[in-house]
């Protein structure tokens, strides 16, 4: 602390002795009132506050279950595909297509049963 500083000042924000009479009572009154109204608002956002932390957490945990079964639904349709795509390179094969047809009994066309349309 500085040497040449000033004292400290104490001021007093309100009267040392009490106002008697009927409207100190209604002013005593009025202000607790108020602050138990400031209390239970404050207690009130506290509690909303509180409730939408909790709402959201819940959120984020739902979303986190979607999101997994999204991810294992999106995983086995990739599976699905690889293999339809190998059945269809399968049935594309020029080799596969003529042992198919003839276990089927199909021969290769004769000359004139084939016409071109156009």
């Amino acid at each position: 602390m500085k040497a040449d500083a000033s004292p400290r000042v104490l001021t007093v924000r309100r009267p040392l002795v009490r106002a008697a009479g009927p409207d100190a009572r209604r002013l005593l009154r009025a202000m607790r009132a108020l602050l138990v109204r400031r209390v239970l608002v404050l207690f009130l956002v506290l509690v909303a506050l509180c409730m939408v932390s909790v709402w959201l957490r819940l959120e984020v945990v739902n979303i986190g279950y979607e999101l997994s079964f999204a991810r294992q639904v999106q995983t086995r349709l990739e599976r699905e595909r690889a293999q339809l795509e190998i059945e269809l390179a399968m049935l594309k094969d020029r080799a596969t297509l003529e042992t198919r047809a003839r276990r089927l009994g199909m021969t290769e066309p004769k000359k004139g049963q084939v016409v071109d349309v156009r």
